[in-house]
């Protein structure tokens, strides 16, 4: 597949699909601009060749109905600001609207297709809804890993009614291609993956494809409760998934097949309530009383998982190891990210994906301490899986 840098568009109207589905406050503003800071390369690249770009994206779940609240014209000002070109919005999809501006669209202007999602079509991927979209331009760029994971029409089938000099990954979708890649594939070892959040049952299905990839296991967060019942330890009123029991033990032992080794917490930080303000103590893996439920990872196992850590060469963080938002019990997750921190400055790559890492990262302010910090949640996920995205898929043909 080429890459955007391999085409120059001069005199080009490239339909772009990014992912602008950006959070907003009760006045529509936009609380946070990452989504569109990450396309803006992409954006540039194509005005300055000489081009104009034809922005498609979703906002929110309208469900194929439109929503005042949800248009695209609330968050134009915002897009425009960031590019610094005044983007024009098309009051419809692929309406005569939509399809008058972009006729007369020139080079180096920009116009935002109103929310695609107002179409019902665009979820259920139907095609003559991607070729009335096809139809609005000459060459089709996607640049949407949030959405990649998704058989929508403006993601997977668009994509059909091009051929391969005319269709191509924006600069952010080849940045989270080659992210991945170098975890799953290319990554210097030794390589180490570290796993938090509650569930066991939500990452097995990344557990299972990475252990043959990987060095290190670190599992930190409410999972790890399910790991230390499984082997016999005393969990108080840890969150666990009692059904899963058995499946932590199967991990083990398959992580033991690969020679991998599997770190668990030696302690925890554990509470007698579940917020901020509850009294706590500082126990020993497997020891945690009735009534008392583990909240962090305990200074022991802060030590040994930054050593794991800055001795690594490779690493992936998806999950907290603690209840981060509460301050009180985020020292843990801060630690990691203390750790990831130094190993990155010593050469090692590091990667964050995955909604509630990504949130630790920007609360602690880590995003410029790592190599990279993924934009897609799902779609991270489930290329972390093996799965290979039908967003991803459909540039291949």
């Amino acid at each position: 597949m080429k890459t955007l840098n391999d085409f120059n568009f001069k005199d080009k109207k490239v339909l772009v699909r990014v992912d602008f589905n950006v959070p907003q406050d009760k006045e529509l503003n936009v609380t946070d601009t990452n989504r569109i800071e990450a396309a803006k390369p992409t954006i540039l690249k194509i005005l300055e060749d000489g081009g104009a770009a034809i922005l498609i994206t979703h906002l929110g779940r309208p469900k194929g109905e439109k929503k005042d609240e949800l248009s695209l014209k609330h968050i134009a000002g915002t897009i425009s600001d960031i590019i610094g070109v005044v983007v024009e919005v098309a009051d419809d999809v692929v309406g005569e609207d939509a399809k008058e501006k972009a006729k007369n669209l020139q080079p180096g202007s920009v116009l935002l297709l109103e929310n695609v999602r107002f179409r019902e079509e665009e979820e259920s991927g139907d095609e003559v809804f991607a070729k009335q979209l096809a139809e609005l331009g000459d060459f089709y760029v996607n640049d949407a890993f949030g959405t990649a994971h998704r058989e929508h029409a403006s993601t997977a089938v668009i994509a059909k009614f091009f051929d391969k000099d005319h269709k191509c990954f924006g600069k952010l979708m080849q940045k989270e291609l080659e992210a991945i890649d170098k975890v799953l594939k290319s990554g210097e070892k030794p390589v180490t993956a570290i796993l938090g959040g509650s569930k066991v049952s939500s990452k097995i299905t990344i557990i299972d494809n990475i252990l043959p990839k990987v060095d290190n296991l670190i599992i930190g967060g409410g999972m790890s409760y399910t790991f230390s019942k499984a082997k016999g330890g005393k969990i108080g009123n840890s969150i666990v998934e009692d059904d899963k029991l058995d499946l932590a033990l199967e991990i083990l032992e398959q992580a033991e097949k690969h020679n991998v080794k599997v770190y668990l917490p030696l302690d925890s930080l554990a509470a007698d309530d579940f917020n901020n303000g509850a009294a706590t103590q500082i126990v020993e893996a497997g020891e945690i009383p009735d009534g008392w439920e583990g909240l962090d990872i305990g200074p022991k196992t802060m030590e040994l998982f930054a050593d794991v850590i800055k001795n690594s060469k490779t690493i992936l963080w998806n999950g907290p190891v603690g209840v981060f938002e509460f301050e009180n019990f985020a020292k843990g997750t801060k630690a990691i990210g203390d750790a990831i921190e130094e190993a990155t400055k010593n050469g090692a790559f590091s990667l964050v994906g995955g909604g509630d890492s990504v949130s630790a990262v920007k609360q602690f302010g880590y995003q410029d301490k790592v190599s990279y910090v993924s934009t897609g949640g799902g779609a991270m996920l489930e290329s972390l899986e093996g799965i290979k995205l039908p967003g991803v898929a459909a540039m291949d043909k």
